[in-house]
């Protein structure tokens, strides 16, 4: 991982955000004009060893295709305020490589990423805890990308708010953990467990809201002792209990200099990148021709019946799942499909009810047509993971890919899906877009599906997709996927349980004016869905006491 993070750093804040690993390196600006820019150091950095040419690096599973690096997609920006822009690494053209043959690089300003700095009227009006006005206005296709971009903003000032916060001349004490992760789990092959011991770092901060920072797994803290000018010791959250109690893992680097009297300076990093990857998404989905997925009043569905008998993979699907894959199995294009139950995963992190409709439903697509794709996404990679794990049994690796966020920790992959992965030395990439291409299902968080877009998939590309877990989701997250990859040919597929919203909010203006409203929840409570036609949407009730079940989980805590 050195080498990834040494690359990370030199260029400045690469950033790379999945739903559960958020990676945002460098110092955090206090301009307001661009209040998250990263800026470079007063001196070059030499270039990283591992980015010369001849270096040598991990290659990927012989099974899978040789991987190339991502390119950003096309930038979009506010009507009030233009992006603003990271610098990025270009290699020269062969005309000025030099005569030993060694390959330079240069920095350029491309208008590729843009970091969507809050407009300033808005800054005002979030200052004084006032909603924008266009909150207070309907949702509709006109106000969509304001209203959203409106709530992203409140989230981003919340997290510049807090940027300065530092916890002085404190105790971090040691806590010694086992952690068991289970590896594998099928039909056919029996469970079987990985342990790993680690040393966690525990501090307590104020229960007190108003005092502290809203901290989730996978932000950063650094740590430095106190009166010192050392570089301070980067660690990742590894969770919050009690709202009161900090669990985070540090690197060797700071267990070796750490002994149990010492007191310590604490600040943190926030994760940005989901924020810019939602702001892209919003604008997509604002085109007015994509009404129909945002807004399916009066949407007629184009339903093509089935002509065949079934024969279901899975023979102990009741009823109401066997009528859920049908529908699925027999519709194209807007407005999508929902399919409401418990979650994916039950508490055992086995298959529900829902999963195995989804289970199913790939299933019979894949062995349909070897013409159709098929983009599978949720929340968090655990559902992810174990959903390609219960396709494994019947769809060949080679034709399925995991999509994972490129620093993602690889023992953290499961050893049977690892095969279906790109990665080079320890950071996972994405193949090239002539082989994603020939992959006929793909499955990736919603936030990490950005890489298949960046890699040039259009929309359309996929004959289905899978939103799972919406209900877990902000909705400007389930647009990533949605917004940047479904055309008006494809199917898409929309499960949640009633009751159940993301644990990502942090703002009070966010989390009481509209982001808690999933895509799933907006969808279900408008009109084509709430008559509840078959064709519309599907409950899945418990056959045993024909009604739908209690699915109020708590909020879904990220991996």
């Amino acid at each position: 991982m050195s080498g990834c993070l040494e690359f990370l750093k030199w260029v400045l804040g690469v950033e790379e955000h999945e739903e559960d690993l958020h990676v945002v390196l460098g110092s955090r600006s206090t301009s307001k004009t661009h209040p998250t820019a990263f800026h470079p150091s007063p001196s070059p950095k030499p270039l990283p060893s591992f980015l010369k040419p001849g270096s040598s690096s991990s290659k990927p599973s012989p099974s899978l295709p040789k991987a190339s690096p991502s390119s950003s997609g096309p930038s979009s920006s506010s009507s009030k305020q233009p992006p603003s822009f990271k610098p990025t690494l270009s290699q020269v053209s062969p005309d000025s490589i030099n005569e030993q043959t060694k390959v330079s690089y240069m920095r350029v300003q491309k208008g590729m990423s843009p970091v969507y700095a809050i407009p300033k009227d808005i800054e005002d009006l979030i200052k004084r805890d006032k909603v924008p006005g266009v909150l207070n206005e309907p949702l509709s296709l006109s106000t969509y990308k304001h209203y959203f971009a409106a709530l992203l903003y409140a989230e981003d000032f919340y997290i510049e708010k807090w940027s300065e916060f530092k916890l002085e001349k404190i105790t971090l004490k040691l806590q010694r953990a086992e952690i068991i992760k289970k590896s594998r789990r099928n039909e056919y092959l029996n469970e079987t467990y990985e342990k790993d011991d680690k040393i966690f770092v525990e501090f307590e901060i104020d229960s007190c809201c108003e005092r502290r920072p809203f901290l989730l797994s996978r932000d950063f803290a650094f740590a430095r002792p106190s009166g010192q000018k050392t570089e301070p010791c980067q660690g990742i959250i590894y969770r919050v209990e009690k709202s009161t109690r900090v669990v985070v893992e540090f690197g060797e680097d700071f267990l070796l200099q750490h002994h149990s009297t010492r007191k310590y300076d604490v600040s943190f990093s926030f994760n940005r990148v989901c924020l810019k990857r939602a702001h892209h998404a919003i604008e997509a989905a604002s085109d007015p021709l994509f009404k129909s997925f945002l807004f399916p009043d009066g949407v007629s569905k184009k339903i093509f019946p089935i002509s065949t008998p079934l024969h279901f993979c899975n023979h102990k699907l009741d009823g109401y799942q066997s009528s859920a894959v049908r529908e699925i199995l027999s519709f194209q294009g807007p407005p999508p499909y929902i399919v409401e139950g418990p979650l994916c995963l039950n508490k055992f992190s086995e298959l529900s009810r829902t999963g195995l409709v989804i289970q199913e439903a790939v299933l019979q697509i894949y062995q349909s047509s070897s013409k159709l794709r098929i983009l599978i996404c949720a929340p968090i990679n655990r559902t992810c993971d174990m959903l390609m794990q219960s396709l494994n049994n019947d769809i060949p690796e080679s034709d399925m890919f995991r999509a994972n966020a490129a620093f993602r920790e690889i023992d953290g992959v499961p050893i049977d899906i690892l095969p279906s992965c790109a990665y080079k030395g320890e950071c996972f990439t994405c193949p090239s877009l002539q082989e994603l291409r020939k992959f006929r299902v793909i499955l990736s968080t919603f936030v990490s599906s950005f890489r298949l877009r960046n890699e040039g998939i259009a929309a359309g590309h996929f004959s289905h997709i899978f939103l799972v877990d919406a209900s877990s989701a902000t909705e400007p997250e389930a647009m990533v996927p949605l917004a940047n990859l479904a055309s008006e040919e494809t199917a898409v597929i929309v499960t949640g349980a009633p009751g159940n919203h993301s644990g990502w909010v942090r703002s009070n203006i966010a989390r009481k004016n509209g982001l808690m409203t999933s895509y799933f929840e907006r969808l279900r409570n408008s009109k084509p869905y709430r008559s509840l036609l078959p064709q519309f949407i599907t409950q899945l009730v418990d056959p045993e006491k024909e009604s739908v079940g209690d699915y109020s989980y708590a909020s879904v805590s990220y991996d």
